[in-house]
């Protein structure tokens, strides 16, 4: 039954906060101070650093509440490390006839165009349409009027870059020359509609966690939880262990949330000792980066076989494999395949390279892809619903699960399995409001999807680009200013000052650049917690995340990493050996 009750939430405006400077954010450092963490009582312990935690510890810390976040690897190198980069507008749910996770999905991305300008951006998606059937173009142009209809007010905020136009349907001919060599046998047109696409997902998470360290919270990588402090029918906190140092510390706070995606078997288990763990079924999913297929446009084309969707009020009968265009690259995705095992024990194997690329050159034959064609590749575990042991077809759970654990004696703990990226900052306004209940406090209303995040302080995305790139401080050029911009935003002067004296004044294009990467090395160390060489090249700079950039770039990384925290030559040698083992060989 097609629900359409449509509940529309009020979008807040603040004019003010928005064209004032960064003025929460000055001054605002992500540091490790691990010797705080034992002598204070918080109100809420987020246990996991990817999207899910940060926007926990984001919303919770600017409703007031004391935060610390403890992440036991890097922050997002987990399951939000897996990211086809796409921040979704609800369309897909229109076949389940769920209107209102479309409106979820819509306002989630209106929100994060809002909070984040710099790297949440309208995406142009385009799928060819086959026959008139539920392939064609006719029932393909009464679901665009549909999704235009649900998303009326979808176009709200003040800076035009971040409006989505109204979908349409293209004709063959049109189709055909903006999608070259795609299978023409009954081909009618293609459907257009836009989507929102994040230019850095690793850099949006830490924008989350800056904003909410602004805002008091305490966080820290490289801390694992290695069990709880317990009373009777609650735990007053968690056993925390350095796992650089190997330092052992209690840290004390009234509420518990679990954040940690595939680990969270691992904690519940430590939770629920003595009380039976229903173990959640994990489904292995990765997107693989590859030589551009098509520029300008993310295209969905039909995968071979038939699919399965019981949720589905009519089924189409196929799956679709994205291909997005990203830094001249294309993002392909998203291939599951059910898992065993536990999460540290997660990889991508050869093998499951190898099919998916095969699934690939059948979708689109022209592709004609292979394994040196991959030069990277995102993975991830996910929640699993459903799994047909006859197809093989792998459905996975569609909303986040929230759940308070009085059940294993412990009222205070919040145990928290995310879905999807786009609606993690929503979900942990939900968790949030579960803290406060558990507090026996009134929550104020949540005000993270109109703050602007660290960087986000851009009332007018274009004229803040030109303008930055026009003037051209410390004698960057324009192409190194827009790189900046487009992961640090109204932050990005703040690496600037990381520059070396020669710095942005030789314009010549390898010069120039290896000056801005040691300055964004150095502002990572300072300002952002890096430990690894990882940290650097996956996730504080867009470096090594579409694919390997040599030999050169790296080792300057890793000489900086290597003079500032002290490491000896077979420290540094082994952390550029961790890094190249990520790439496909």
């Amino acid at each position: 039954m097609l629900r359409m009750i449509i509940s529309v939430r009020p979008f807040i405006h603040l004019p003010n906060l928005l064209h004032k400077p960064d003025f929460y954010f000055l001054g605002a450092l992500m540091t490790r101070n691990l010797s705080r963490l034992a002598k204070a009582r918080y109100d809420v312990a987020v246990v996991g650093g990817g999207i899910y935690g940060a926007c926990v510890a984001w919303d919770a810390s600017l409703r007031g509440l004391s935060v610390v976040l403890l992440e036991k690897g890097d922050f997002g190198s987990g399951t939000s490390a897996n990211s086809l980069k796409i921040i979704h507008g609800g369309f897909r749910y229109l076949q389940h006839g769920d209107v209102g996770r479309m409106r979820e999905s819509m306002q989630e991305q209106m929100a994060l165009m809002r909070i984040a300008p710099h790297l949440v951006h309208p995406l142009p998606v385009l799928i060819p349409t086959y026959g008139h059937g539920l392939r064609g173009k006719e029932v393909f142009a009464c679901a665009l009027a549909i999704n235009d209809l649900i998303g009326f007010d979808r176009n709200r905020l003040d800076d035009p870059q971040k409006h989505i136009p109204r979908g349409r349907i293209l004709p063959r001919s049109e189709v055909l020359q903006l999608l070259p060599n795609i299978s023409e046998q009954n081909l009618t047109g293609g459907g257009l509609f836009y989507d929102g696409m994040v230019y850095n997902s690793e850099r949006l998470l830490l924008s989350f966690l800056h904003s909410a360290e602004s805002m008091g919270a305490e966080l820290a990588n490289y801390v694992k939880v290695g069990g709880y402090l317990r009373e009777i029918d609650n735990v007053r906190g968690i056993k925390a262990e350095d796992m650089i140092s190997g330092e052992r510390f209690p840290v004390e706070a009234k509420v518990v949330v679990n954040a940690c995606g595939p680990w969270s078997d691992q904690t519940e288990e430590i939770l629920s000792k003595g009380h039976g763990h229903q173990r959640i079924p994990w489904v292995k999913a990765f997107n693989l980066l590859t030589r551009p297929l098509f520029s300008s446009y993310a295209v969905g084309l039909a995968a071979r076989g038939n699919y399965s969707d019981d949720r589905a009020l009519f089924n189409k009968g196929k799956r679709l494999l994205f291909m997005v265009p990203w830094r001249d690259c294309s993002l392909i995705g998203t291939a599951y395949r059910s898992y065993e095992g536990n999460a540290d024990q997660f990889s991508i194997s050869e093998e499951d390279i190898h099919e998916f690329l095969q699934e690939i050159n059948q979708v689109y034959p022209h592709a004609a892809l292979k394994t040196k064609d991959v030069a990277f590749v995102n993975g991830g575990l996910l929640p699993g619903a459903k799994m047909d042991s006859r197809s093989g077809d792998i459905q996975l759970e569609n909303e986040a699960s929230i759940r308070t654990r009085g059940d294993v004696g412990a009222r205070n703990v919040i145990s928290l399995v995310g879905v999807k990226f786009t609606t993690a900052r929503r979900v942990g306004e939900h968790v949030v409001d579960r803290v406060f209940q558990i507090l026996g406090k009134t929550p104020p209303a949540s005000q993270t999807s109109v703050t602007p995040l660290h960087g986000g302080k851009i009332p007018n995305f274009q004229e803040f680009l030109n303008q930055e790139m026009d003037n051209s401080p410390r004698g960057l050029s324009p192409k190194a200013v827009h790189r900046l911009i487009y992961n640090y935003g109204s932050s990005y002067r703040a690496v600037l000052d990381y520059l070396p004296d020669t710095g942005g004044r030789d314009t010549h294009d390898e010069s120039e650049s290896t000056g801005v990467l040691q300055a964004e090395v150095r502002y990572a160390l300072q300002n952002e917690m890096a430990q690894r060489l990882s940290d650097v090249v996956f996730r504080r700079t867009e470096l090594g995340t579409a694919g390997y950039p040599g030999d050169r770039p790296i080792e300057m990384c890793a000489a900086i990493l290597s003079k500032e925290l002290g490491w000896n030559e077979r420290q540094t040698q082994q952390e550029l050996a961790k890094v190249r083992r990520l790439y496909p060989r």
